[in-house]
């Protein structure tokens, strides 16, 4: 089967960064789901994996965690899905990734795609929904309000592929009133769009911001990106008791600010289920089930922005590329293989 790999983690303007290669077709057993391939997006984690983890030795890495297609084969202990089925995942990362025609994924971490996108729409929404979910409703936990704050969440990074989702899980499943940040014209538009109540510019003093508005000291803050600029302008923001969660990586994190205010702080990783098959690994494909419900009911849109055909090495380069520009906006999707050899 054809598959994009790398031999030697490193910079994305490598020859050799990514490469087009033939693998064998694994054999789905256990709770595994074989899955043909039909599209997959690209995510900030593809390129922070392809620059820094080296395969085994001899050894190749496919990414890739999202990924939308159909069932071709099921292994001997699945209960929950047939060849034929077509179905959406993000997969787990301590296996192969979906850059490749065949893969396996446990059928505990998927659900069945949305009937009203096509292929490229729905795969750019499984790992950021998850991710967005869990830090709203089990990280957060949103729907229980914070004393005397105002009812409402800062997103950071709101045009991003997570923060497009985020806003609209909120706007959707609670009453919080929506800040996004966004700091281009094009951004900004993007996520009044997508239905934040309010935009403020992240490349400006965000408590600043957030004061003009006159709504008071937001009960959350969600940042999705550059937590080590915005840290201490979140720590004069935020509401007392409030609850903050982040998902990106800062060299150092400094949260002894948030002790005077008593602010909770939560990590999110939507891998952790899957790295560790925690008893409630399943909650994944309940969720994603869940997501192509509000989907196909109307209430969430896909937050695709660009399409690349087919996947090969040469467009997940360029995929990456864009990601690392620190400039995308919403999600891209690379679909179909080839059909030449």
């Amino acid at each position: 089967m054809k598959a994009v790999a790398y031999r030697q983690p490193g910079a994305i303007d490598r020859s050799d960064a990514l490469v087009d290669i033939d693998l064998p077709t694994p054999v789905a057993a256990g709770h595994d789901l074989l899955v043909e391939v039909g599209a997959v997006a690209v995510n900030p984690v593809d390129t922070k994996v392809r620059k820094s983890a080296a395969p085994a030795p001899g050894d190749v890495k496919v990414l890739g965690w999202d990924a939308v297609g159909r069932v071709a084969a099921v292994g001997n202990e699945v209960t929950g899905f047939q060849p034929g089925d077509s179905v959406w995942y993000a997969g787990s990362i301590a296996r192969p990734g979906a850059n490749s025609q065949f893969h396996l994924v446990d059928e505990r971490l998927v659900g069945r795609k949305p009937q009203t996108l096509t292929d490229a729409e729905a795969a750019a929404l499984p790992l950021t929904a998850i991710t967005a979910w869990e830090m709203l409703f089990d990280r957060l936990d949103v729907r229980r309000k914070v004393p005397g704050a105002a009812n409402a969440i800062l997103i950071v990074g709101g045009a991003g592929g997570v923060g497009s989702i985020t806003i609209q899980l909120v706007r959707a499943l609670t009453d919080l009133t929506v800040i996004a940040t966004a700091s281009r014209p094009e951004t900004a538009a993007w996520v009044r769009e997508l239905g934040a109540h309010h935009v403020i510019d992240h490349s400006r003093p965000l408590a600043e911001e957030v004061s003009a508005l006159g709504i008071g000291a937001p009960a959350f803050v969600f940042s999705t990106t550059e937590t080590h600029r915005h840290l201490l302008e979140i720590t004069k923001l935020i509401a007392p008791q409030g609850r903050f969660g982040l998902i990106d990586d800062p060299e150092q994190l400094d949260v002894t600010g948030f002790k005077r205010k008593a602010v909770s702080v939560h990590w999110e990783l939507m891998f952790t289920r899957s790295l560790f098959e925690t008893p409630d690994m399943d909650e994944q494909g309940k969720l994603l089930t869940e997501v192509a419900h509000l989907v196909d009911a109307g209430r969430l849109r896909t937050t695709l922005t660009e399409v690349l055909q087919p996947i090969n090495a040469d467009n997940l380069r360029r995929a990456h590329q864009i990601i690392e520009s620190g400039r995308a906006r919403g999600k891209i999707v690379l679909e179909g293989f080839s059909q030449e050899n």
